[in-house]
């Protein structure tokens, strides 16, 4: 059972979080996603993260990764096996495309495929610029603003 959520209410009182309320409501109006190939997200620490995706029957040539602002998409195509003769094929060999979508600033920094598993490499790098800043109080002239981690 679903439900929709209005998020209107929300619009008044909030700027910029027009991205995050589409997510929302993007994820509530889709349909179950397929389950193939299975996946695992890994919080690594504060900052890094790692999927994990089995993807047994693929070489790295049939494999695609593609970062685009704000999202992962890792696709995968197999060869032309039709001169093969199975008698029984269970493992699936069927073309695939999963999509992560991603929070702003974390950036992939590698992928590795080994024994049939692609392991990709995520890290949230926040600008600088962008972290809080503690801002002094001088009664005496300018404040001084110092980043986050000389605050500390």
């Amino acid at each position: 059972m679903r439900t929709n959520l209005s998020f209107s209410p929300l619009f008044r009182s909030t700027i910029g979080f027009d991205r995050v309320f589409d997510l929302l409501e993007n994820a509530s109006r889709a349909p179950d996603a397929e389950s193939w190939p299975p996946y695992d997200i890994q919080r690594v620490s504060d900052d890094s993260y790692r999927v994990a995706m089995a993807v047994a029957g693929f070489a790295e040539d049939e494999l695609t990764i593609t970062h685009e602002p704000n999202l992962l998409i890792v696709a995968g195509t197999k060869g032309d096996e039709s001169a093969a003769d199975y008698l029984y094929r269970g493992i699936p060999a069927s073309a695939f495309e999963r999509r992560f979508e991603l929070a702003d600033h974390v950036q992939v920094t590698g992928a590795e495929l080994k024994n049939g598993l692609l392991t990709v490499s995520l890290v949230r790098d926040v600008p600088e610029r962008l972290k809080p800043r503690r801002i002094g109080i001088n009664a005496d002239g300018p404040a001084e603003i110092k980043s986050g981690r000389e605050a500390a």
